[in-house]
């Protein structure tokens, strides 16, 4: 969960007490109602590693900028959920899912991994892309925000 309660939000109502925020409401969070979001939010260790390799992929240096300061943001805010043998469990789970419902894989390694720290912790997912996580429902609770 977050890092330090001096950080930490007032209380909000979205009814949802503590939930992993995906990369995409990291990102957006400036912009997002915070009604909408969980009393207690944590972040998946992946979704630090997407928000590292951000800076590296902007193609300006304003931008690469922005991106950096997200980053150091992000990471000083919340210790984030390790990629265990939880993880990668029910890592396996979703990959199955996935890849039953006729949805690629491959290319959606990072988001099953966001969303098997989700499932491995029993914690909602709030997503700024519901659609990312598309027939993962039944296992994981999705929060589009």
């Amino acid at each position: 969960m977050s890092r330090s309660e001096g950080h930490s939000l007032p209380p909000r109502s979205s009814g949802e007490v503590r939930g992993l925020l995906d990369t995409s409401v990291v990102i957006d969070l400036d912009l997002i109602n915070s009604d909408d979001l969980p009393d207690e939010t944590a972040l998946s260790a992946v979704t630090l590693a997407e928000l590292a390799a951000g800076p590296h992929a902007a193609v300006d240096e304003q931008e690469r900028g922005r991106r950096q300061d997200r980053l150091q943001w992000a990471a000083s805010r919340w210790d984030p959920l390790p990629l265990d043998a939880d993880v990668a469990r029910a890592y396996g789970r979703l990959y199955a899912t996935t890849g039953s419902n006729g949805r690629r894989t491959r290319r959606r390694f990072a988001d099953l991994l966001i969303a098997a720290t989700a499932l491995a912790h029993g914690l909602p997912l709030f997503t700024r892309n519901p659609a990312d996580f598309a027939g993962l429902e039944e296992l994981v609770q999705i929060r589009a925000v």
